[in-house]
């Protein structure tokens, strides 16, 4: 089954945080683009297998059914929950950020 993705208005702020601070403080045009069609990939992949993912193994993330998937070929993920077949990106991290503390 394919689930349709629906993208927050928080988790676009996320990435193109990420795609500037690419931009204009590395100065890496190359490394933006990489990003971002790690991200088209990374949705891509969700469409199919966002349902055989699992919770979050902590706790309160858990009991909010969120799912974790992690970039392709980069050092972000997102977290997202479904609701029926829509699967909701609420947020993009890269995964050095204390993302449990800042879900609370």
């Amino acid at each position: 089954m394919d689930y349709r993705i629906v993208v927050t208005k928080d988790a676009e702020e996320d990435l193109e945080r990420f795609i500037k601070y690419l931009i204009y403080e590395k100065e890496s045009m190359q490394a933006a683009k990489n990003v971002l069609n790690d991200y088209d990939a990374t949705i891509e992949s969700l469409k199919h297998v966002a349902g055989s993912l699992k919770l979050c193994d902590n706790l309160r993330l858990r009991q909010l059914e969120y799912r974790r998937i992690n970039f392709l070929n980069h050092r972000y993920f997102m977290l997202y929950r479904i609701v029926d077949n829509v699967v909701f990106v609420d947020n993009i991290f890269h995964e050095l950020q204390d993302y449990e503390n800042m879900m609370y």
